[in-house]
């Protein structure tokens, strides 16, 4: 396996350049800015079909916020229309006053840097490429061959040379390193490969786990028997993984980061897991508060996750200034401080990219 040194502690690598930390500002951890999400397309109920053509309007927004994987126009977000409609949500943000995305689009799904590049130049908004491997559902026949070794020569090279794809651009992460229930061999090659970058290079992780309560503590013990240190991961998609409040507060003793990243998300009807209620923003705010009232208030991260047509403003949704405008007033309500809203939204990413 390669050898490199260990990543600056002051310095963030984006799609422009390595930027000071301190100029990151409020963060998204986990976000998309176009990836192939085709091969999660699920047929509606029979009687909605009519509804679930291949156009987004008015007659049929409703439908798709209650079953937005059986649209194929709505899952695939990485056309010229998704990349012009988040070009404009992403200035947005900056104008509602983001400052960095987290771009979590891993191998397997298609990310885009030149897309990212021209997001980040046209906005003003930091954009931070992640490397890594997507679920085994989603990866070619060759790539399901790699070993550990390559997979870890890959990261490495994409986080201290450049991406292959880009040569001109580094990875400022390692995410989403995406994984199923039960996880799949070629997952838990791709879990262990960060593992071993990210002791190495000190670096940052981002994890998927999949639709159950253990695969969480399973990644977790994967990782961390590999040498990868729980306090530079987060563990993704809590929202739909814990649903009780004595899971979570387990989970969180093992150290990594807990973040809520489903924000805008008001269905309970969860298509790629029926059988769990997805909870609602105000829900989201009370598991966080949780976790504040056990002490990890610091251990916290937010962001939407937007992959879909659906949920970008210009096609009727929320958009990525969503979590600014609508949360972050809930959550004083709910009693949140200012502080306390800063140590999530600014201090609490800046510390998982540097410290």
């Amino acid at each position: 396996m390669q050898r490199a040194s260990k990543m600056s502690n002051k310095y963030v690598e984006t799609v422009l350049g390595p930027v000071d930390s301190n100029k990151l500002g409020r963060v998204l951890t986990h976000e998309h800015l176009a990836l192939d999400f085709d091969a999660f397309y699920v047929p509606p109920p029979e009687i909605l079909q009519k509804f679930t053509s291949d156009i987004i309007d008015l007659q049929n927004i409703g439908i798709i916020k209650q079953y937005p994987y059986s649209n194929k126009y709505n899952i695939h977000f990485d056309d010229i229309d998704s990349a012009n409609a988040v070009l404009e949500d992403v200035k947005f943000y900056k104008a509602s006053g983001g400052g960095t995305i987290v771009e979590n689009t891993s191998h397997g799904i298609k990310r885009n840097i030149q897309l990212m590049k021209k997001t980040s130049h046209e906005s003003g908004v930091h954009v931070i490429v992640g490397t890594g491997h997507y679920v085994a559902s989603t990866q070619s026949d060759s790539a399901m061959r790699k070993s550990e070794e390559e997979m870890f020569n890959l990261i490495t090279n994409e986080l201290t040379v450049g991406c292959y794809d880009c040569p001109s651009v580094k990875a400022g992460f390692i995410g989403e390193v995406g994984s199923t229930w039960p996880i799949a061999d070629f997952e838990k090659r791709a879990i262990r490969a960060a593992a071993h970058v990210q002791e190495q290079l000190n670096c940052s992780v981002s994890f998927h786990p999949g639709r159950d309560v253990n695969a969480p503590f399973e990644i977790l013990r994967i990782y961390m028997e590999a040498g990868g240190d729980a306090k530079k991961a987060i563990m993704s998609h809590l929202d739909r993984t814990f649903a009780r409040d004595d899971e979570l507060l387990t989970f969180a003793e093992l150290g990594s980061y807990c973040q809520y990243d489903l924000f805008g998300i008001e269905c309970s009807y969860y298509q790629l897991d029926t059988k769990m209620d997805m909870p609602s923003d105000a829900q989201r705010i009370d598991k966080m508060r949780i976790l504040k009232e056990d002490g990890r208030l610091e251990k916290i991260l937010m962001s939407h996750d937007i992959h879909t047509k659906h949920r970008l403003m210009n096609f009727g949704g929320h958009g990525y200034a969503h979590i600014i405008n609508n949360v972050l007033p809930k959550m004083l309500i709910k009693g949140f401080t200012k502080e306390e809203i800063d140590t999530i939204t600014i201090n609490n990413p800046k510390n998982w990219l540097t410290s």
